[in-house]
């Protein structure tokens, strides 16, 4: 964890002194603020009777209450009647019901086929019900009497739309045809889409057919002579849904097949659709926001990390895309009574109200069920909207919950932690209240083995969570309605992780002598990690060095040689993020101790004047230290032991034998206590150097037996020059 450098010693010390006196012992020094306040931040949680704006505002709701509840995992279709109750149309066992405005439900059309996808209220009473996945149109008396009205070649019937003339418009898959079946029941093909599936329809203020599409997702405006033209062609791959509002704006539901990454409805296929329930609640949103003007979207407009989009198509043809989430696939737009667009969202079943001409986006309520999938008005003026995983109908209050509930997302705190303070931002009107509680577990998602609820909080201003060290933290918000609603706009909770040990990953040796000109260096000698002026193992402060040291290895400049030095770089990383000082320690192989060499390094590499200790096989120890971002009582070490490597500064020894090899010839042995005999020379009355191999004809170990034979008539003086493997250097001449 960083904490800023500073110039005093005894600064550091007294701060971390003090910072001791408030934290138990083995803990980082510095807090972690786990900080919520925007809205994507908020849609990370549950929701119970809430809504969130664009600012991050979380208050009080119009409650959704459940009108009825369906053994079906899908509802496909709601359309209204007069009396306050709707047909609900359901997968995946092919049936119609009806519910009452009370809520009492009954069978009204049991179909052969597995799917019910599109209903539409028959001009004479009754209903018209388009099946799959063979695709067939019935004919479905007030009674429930039925008989088969249209079948085409299409295996799939998606939408169904009685039109000014009282034909009816059926929308198909897999060949995208879009069918008209006159009030005397004679069905011809009305327009070919080019598509796979045409999704929606709706009609515009001038009687011309609209049709959404998938595969590709486009939007056809087709005359009443069936001339087509497209509006938009885009990048989205399923055009679900459509409305047209009284000006003739059109808003589209666009999605990416499969983007939203979680069950739902099954995209459009030319498979038989098949059945997930999912009931779980939990939401993970990572962003949902307004989208950007057009032209900033990628292609047609469609995001690459878009799960989908609401488009906003207006009269004049010219279309923008409003919203966007990278989470959120919206399945259904509807008006909201000239206050907005409802967007009715998966996998998380959500409405959102989208407003203004730079639309804002607020989250209206939440339910516990996979997708909404449609919507509608009630005779009543309510809205009602329908659901899958599973099958339920709402229908939404006019009056704000007297009461909800948020359960924020887990925090992990990455090893067991204490908890500080937690402390919140909020207006509570006359009567009103928001209740704070935490609770905490070792366990990424909440089971019995978390603590419970603690006690409430009552002090927003701040007060210390009550809830067990742990990895993991949730906090809980309930929201009761007085003369207005609470509302919420920040919530901080603060905790110390456990301080972790630095960890030395890998340490290099390079070869002796090797060494690396610092970058910008202002001279020869500048070398990376050697301190000339070190004294006793005390390094001469770098302040601004120690300040902007990077983490990790450091850049080396070019490499050099110099003779006795031995250069060290190794690899270090903290977990917490820490500062780092290093120490590196000695010892001989065989030896038991360590001898400190030198220590408060703040790059990971040092440079060794090897001229200061015998001759001998040698390992380093390299220290790190989280001392600096820490207090005395709370900072950890970790170390690692390099390899063993040879410090060798002394040249081999020569000796000649005394009895010659012939007239001009002679023998002699090179030797060396540390290291590897790596090169002999000779040269004849100082000519140029010449190799010479041991007898055995292998340089291969400390000492070597040589014999060299002059090949000159006179006699000659011979040089000789032994060199080891550490570039120890010896020479002697023969009589």
């Amino acid at each position: 964890m960083k904490v800023p450098a500073t110039s005093s010693r005894a600064v550091r010390v007294c701060s971390a002194l003090l910072l001791a006196a408030t934290v138990s012992l083995l803990h980082a020094a510095s807090p972690t603020f786990w900080h919520v306040s925007t809205q994507a931040e908020l849609l990370r949680g549950e929701f119970e009777h809430l809504s969130v704006d664009e600012t991050g505002r979380l208050a009080l709701a119009p409650s959704a209450d459940l009108l009825h509840e369906s053994t079906a995992p899908f509802i496909w279709s709601a359309v209204p009647d007069e009396r306050g109750g709707f047909w609900l149309a359901t997968g995946d066992e092919g049936r119609v019901y009806y519910v009452a405005a009370d809520g009492a439900s009954r069978l009204f059309f049991d179909a052969v086929e597995t799917e019910v996808h599109a209903v539409a209220r028959r001009p004479g009473g009754g209903l018209y019900v388009g099946t799959s996945p063979d695709g067939k149109v019935y004919a479905v008396e007030p009674d429930g009497e039925a008989t088969t009205l249209f079948e085409p070649e299409e295996s799939y019937i998606w939408a169904l739309l009685v039109g000014p003339d009282d034909a009816l418009y059926v929308a198909t898959g897999t060949r995208g045809t879009i069918y008209r079946v006159a009030p005397d029941g004679t069905a011809a093909p009305f327009y070919e889409t080019n598509a796979t599936n045409v999704l929606s329809l709706a009609f515009d203020s001038d009687a011309q057919l609209l049709a959404s599409t998938d595969s590709p997702g486009r939007l056809f405006r087709v005359d009443a002579d069936g001339k087509g033209f497209i509006i938009l062609d885009s990048d989205y791959s399923e055009l679900r849904s459509l409305h047209v509002r009284d000006d003739d704006t059109i808003y589209v539901a666009a999605i990416h097949d499969g983007g939203n990454g979680t069950s739902s409805p099954p995209t459009v296929t030319t498979q038989t659709p098949t059945a997930t329930v999912a009931t779980q609640v939990t939401v993970a949103v990572t962003d949902v926001q307004v989208a950007p003007p057009l032209g900033a979207s990628t292609g047609n407009g469609a995001s690459a990390a878009s799960a989908g989009a609401v488009l906003r198509v207006r009269p004049d043809g010219v279309w923008d895309s409003i919203w966007e989430s990278s989470t959120d696939a919206p399945y259904v737009v509807s008006s909201d009574d000239g206050r907005g667009i409802l967007v009715g969202t998966g996998p998380d079943g959500r409405i959102y109200r989208l407003t203004g001409d730079l639309a804002t986006a607020t989250l209206l309520t939440r339910v516990a069920a996979g997708q909404v999938t449609t919507m509608a008005y009630g005779s009543s003026g309510r809205l009602h909207f329908a659901t899958a995983n599973p099958a339920k109908l709402f229908v939404l209050s006019d009056a704000i919950a007297p009461r909800g509930t948020y359960l924020s997302d887990v925090r992990d705190a990455t090893t067991v932690a204490s908890w500080g303070t937690l402390r919140w931002r909020s207006t509570e009107p006359a009567g009103s209240g928001i209740e704070f509680s935490t609770r905490s577990g070792n366990t990424e998602t909440p089971d019995e083995t978390w603590s419970a609820w603690s006690d409430l909080y009552d002090a927003n201003t701040g007060m210390p969570i009550a809830s067990p060290k742990a990895r993991y933290l949730q906090w809980r918000a309930v929201f009761t309605l007085g003369e207005r609603s609470p509302t919420l706009t920040s919530v901080t909770a603060a905790y110390l992780p456990r301080n972790l040990r630095p960890v030395i990953a890998s340490i290099t040796v390079h070869p002796a002598g090797t060494v690396f000109q610092k970058s910008f260096s202002g001279s020869e000698t500048d070398f990376a990690g050697f301190d000339p002026l070190a004294v006793d193992g005390a390094p001469t402060t770098r302040l601004e060095a120690a300040a902007t040291a990077p983490s990790g290895q450091p850049a080396l400049g070019r490499r050099a040689y110099r003779k006795g030095l031995q250069s060290f770089a190794w690899s270090a990383n903290d977990v917490d993020d820490a500062r780092l000082t290093y120490a590196v320690l000695y010892r001989t192989e065989g030896s038991p101790d360590w001898t400190p060499l030198i220590d408060g390094l703040v790059e990971p590499i040092f440079v060794w004047d090897t001229a200061s200790v015998p001759d001998g096989s040698y390992l380093v120890r390299i220290e790190a230290s989280d001392s600096p971002s820490n207090s005395p009582q709370t900072a950890l070490t970790g170390s690692r032991a390099s390899r063993v490597f040879d410090i060798d500064n002394t040249p081999p020894r020569i000796a000649v034998d005394t009895e010659p090899v012939g007239a001009d010839g002679v023998t002699f042995t090179v030797q060396d206590a540390q290291s590897m005999i790596e090169r002999v020379e000779f040269s004849l009355d100082g000519s140029r150097w010449q190799s010479v191999y041991p007898l055995d004809g292998i340089a291969d170990s400390r000492a070597e037996r040589y014999a060299i034979t002059a090949s000159r008539a006179q006699p000659a003086q011979i040089i000789l020059r032994a060199t080891d493997a550490m570039n120890n250097t010896a020479t002697t001449t023969t009589p």
